[in-house]
């Protein structure tokens, strides 16, 4: 039987790309949308079909959902402003992707929401991936729902560790003290292929996260004895940021969203994952701890000098 051709939302991003990756080690023909398809050469030469598009043009998903089975949606607008705002890409970019979908008769489509969606969530970003769950629901469409904790590659090292490789200083919101829950988005991306490729689905809906709860102090911490460097942390106090967020909110909605969600106090939502051990168990994917994750960002740092 052959294997579906798979269309990547997102293809770029910090998920998409290692699914695409893996996708195309199994020879199944993949097209990859993305907002930069200059930034795709290596999905390319990996013989995936780059197509330029994105969640706010209803054309580009219509004509990169025509003649694909299945369905990954990996994008997101947390960071989002102007025409890629979160409720542009969040909310109406989805539901449009869902219509598409259905349209052109996708027969899977997997929807990568966030670890803690919910109707009441103080962030708009969880309600919004709340509202679009139960809307993909609504639909129709055949389908399987991921829910990841904050992936390693963005919130341990993009917005941490890198600073401090980089520049010598971490630079926080807020205090810093909060446990936290991480994944590394190559290892979601094993669970994504598996709900893309596996007939039936393994799972209807799962929740992803590693191993522990890490502070970003901690977080911060570990990425210093690991380079053998002083830990300095910058913080930015709560009370600031939310006023940043304030004044920031008309021009740029995504930079004021991450600073509300750190300034926060720690009790204000839970971040844990308690369940890493048995989706090892019952999948068979090791998960990348913590500690592997910074090593590896520290190895690269050093090897370009």
């Amino acid at each position: 039987m052959a294997a579906p051709r798979v269309l990547v939302v997102g293809a770029t991003g910090a998920l998409g790309r290692p699914v695409v990756r893996l996708l195309r080690e199994r020879g199944v023909p993949v097209r990859a949308l993305s907002r930069h398809p200059e930034k795709a050469a290596d999905l390319a030469a990996l013989g995936a079909d780059v197509v330029a598009g994105d969640l706010t043009d209803i054309a580009s998903l219509q004509r990169a959902c025509a003649g694909v089975q299945r369905v990954l949606a990996a994008a997101h607008g947390l960071l989002g402003r102007g025409r890629w705002r979160s409720e542009a890409v969040d909310d109406a970019g989805h539901r449009a992707l869902f219509a598409a979908a259905k349209a052109a008769g996708v027969d899977r489509l997997v929807y990568t929401s966030a670890h803690g969606a919910a109707p009441d969530h103080p962030i708009d970003f969880f309600r919004t991936k709340h509202a679009v769950e139960q809307a993909l629901a609504a639909s129709g469409l055949p389908h399987v729902v991921l829910r990841p904790t904050a992936f390693m590659e963005q919130h341990v090292h993009l917005f941490n560790g890198k600073d401090l490789l980089d520049k010598g200083k971490a630079r926080l919101i807020g205090p810093g003290t909060k446990p936290r829950n991480f994944v590394a988005a190559s290892d979601v991306a094993q669970f994504a292929v598996r709900a893309l490729l596996d007939d039936p689905p393994p799972f209807q809906r799962l929740s992803l996260g590693g191993h522990g709860h890490h502070s970003n102090t901690q977080v911060a911490q570990l990425y210093a004895r690991e380079a053998g460097i002083p830990a300095r942390i910058g913080r930015l106090p709560a009370g600031i940021a939310r006023a940043i967020a304030g004044v920031a909110a008309p021009l740029h909605p995504g930079l004021a969203r991450v600073l509300r969600l750190s300034a926060l106090p720690d009790d204000a939502y839970g971040e844990r994952f308690d369940g890493a051990a048995a989706l090892e168990r019952e999948h068979g994917i090791t998960l990348t701890t913590l500690e592997q994750f910074v090593r590896g960002r520290v190895a690269e740092s050093r090897a370009r000098g």
